[in-house]
């Protein structure tokens, strides 16, 4: 099968829903065999850790949350203790992820509710916990799917940039995104799919340089050809585990075959 070509073909009649429906879900069964050891990249042990990592991610990287958790969750290891917290004291904590005065009043905030009005535990309803100060869908579906084994999906920048890429669905919104993507796949596949799509965006499916000449799904993708396509240098794109490097978690699952990622100031 040679890879797709960027745009329809001149008179080449466009994809019905059907075969998009199915090509989709021959990509999925295909990433699932590309990463059988797709997980979510933040470092935790329960959920309220889960939470407040999910929270620190928005605008850094995975790989910062988990270089700064550590020390975050020495200091405050329950939701009683976080709500009791000193704003300045937390916020040079987590200074490393940025935004770090409106994270730490999140993260106070959310604290606090789960004291308050959940006895200090993390609701398992997407419906509580979109009431958390700070914590949105997207935090929420983390969250549930990780923590809880609820499914959900995640449309973080990742999983919205590949499924517009896929033309799995033309909606910018995430929770428009959410609903049509949801259509398409068994509730059982929903956060698996997101963690595979958010690792081949991580590392092959790149932003601004996909590398279209090392990616196994080319044949199934639109959008080929935006990227390298000479398999010698989109080789070298390549990122995490794929690339030979360290992944983003310090303490990765059993089965992640890259090396895991180096604490904060050895990076």
């Amino acid at each position: 099968m040679k890879p797709a070509k960027s745009g329809a073909e001149p008179g080449a009649k466009p994809e019905s829903h059907l075969a998009m429906v199915r090509r989709a879900r021959r990509i999925n069964r295909e990433l699932a065999e590309l990463y059988p050891y797709a997980h979510t990249e933040l470092d935790f042990r329960n959920p309220f850790e889960l939470l407040v990592a999910t929270v620190l991610s928005a605008q850094t990287t995975d790989l910062r949350v988990n270089q700064t958790t550590p020390a975050l969750f020495a200091a405050y290891p329950t939701p009683e203790d976080m709500a009791a917290a000193v704003p300045e004291e937390m916020e040079e904590l987590i200074r490393p992820t940025g935004f770090f005065r409106a994270k730490a009043k999140a993260l106070i905030g959310l604290s606090a509710a789960l004291r308050d009005r959940f006895g200090g535990e993390v609701p398992g309803r997407l419906a509580d916990l979109v009431t958390l100060p700070g914590v949105g869908r997207k935090t929420a579906n983390v969250v549930l799917g990780n923590a809880f084994g609820v499914p959900g999906i995640t449309v973080d920048t990742h999983f919205g940039r590949l499924v517009r890429r896929w033309k799995w669905t033309e909606q910018e919104d995430p929770e428009k995104v959410e609903a049509e993507i949801a259509a398409i796949f068994p509730r059982s596949e929903w956060t698996m799919l997101s963690h595979r799509v958010v690792f081949h965006g991580r590392r092959i499916c790149h932003a601004r340089k996909p590398a279209c000449g090392a990616c196994p799904i080319a044949p199934l993708c639109p959008a080929y050809g935006e990227g390298e396509t000479d398999p010698e240098k989109a080789r070298k794109l390549l990122k995490y585990e794929m690339g030979g490097q360290p992944g983003q978690r310090l303490s990765p699952p059993a089965d992640y075959p890259g090396k895991p990622a180096p604490p904060l100031g050895a990076d």
